[in-house]
């Protein structure tokens, strides 16, 4: 077993997440530096994504689908996640450079770490820091 799946197996909450455009978010995903474990797609229309797992590389992961009448969530455009990274920097840097908006600088953060928040192209509320909780 990998260390990725090792900590996708120890992990139990998963932030959920609907997209408008599956397809342009995967691109983004991908460029943050999430990695795909496992995306399904429905049959007629590859562009609907009925159900996908992706890890994030410390541990943990998202779960993700289209917007459409039937899916469970319906949160597109609304979500907000904190992403805990080694490198806090490189990952805010690599999530503008796909096309997020800055809402508050990468800084010094007073509980402690670096941190800042982007929107990505959907809207989403991504924190992004070197701040472990608990």
């Amino acid at each position: 077993m990998s260390e990725m799946q090792s900590q996708a197996a120890t992990v139990r909450l998963w932030h959920t997440l609907t997209f408008r455009d599956a397809s342009a978010m995967t691109t983004w995903l991908r460029a943050v530096g999430f990695v795909e474990h496992a995306t399904y797609r429905d049959e007629t229309d590859d562009t609907v994504v009925l159900h996908a797992e992706w890890l994030w590389p410390g541990g943990g992961g998202i779960m993700f689908g289209s917007a459409r009448p039937e899916a469970a969530v319906d949160n597109a455009g609304t979500s907000a996640a904190y992403l805990v990274a080694d490198d806090p920097d490189a990952v805010f840097d690599a999530a503008v450079a796909a096309g997020a908006t800055v809402l508050r600088p990468m800084v010094e953060q007073p509980y402690g770490g670096r941190g800042g928040s982007v929107a990505d192209p959907e809207g989403n509320h991504w924190s992004i820091g070197s701040y472990q909780p608990g």
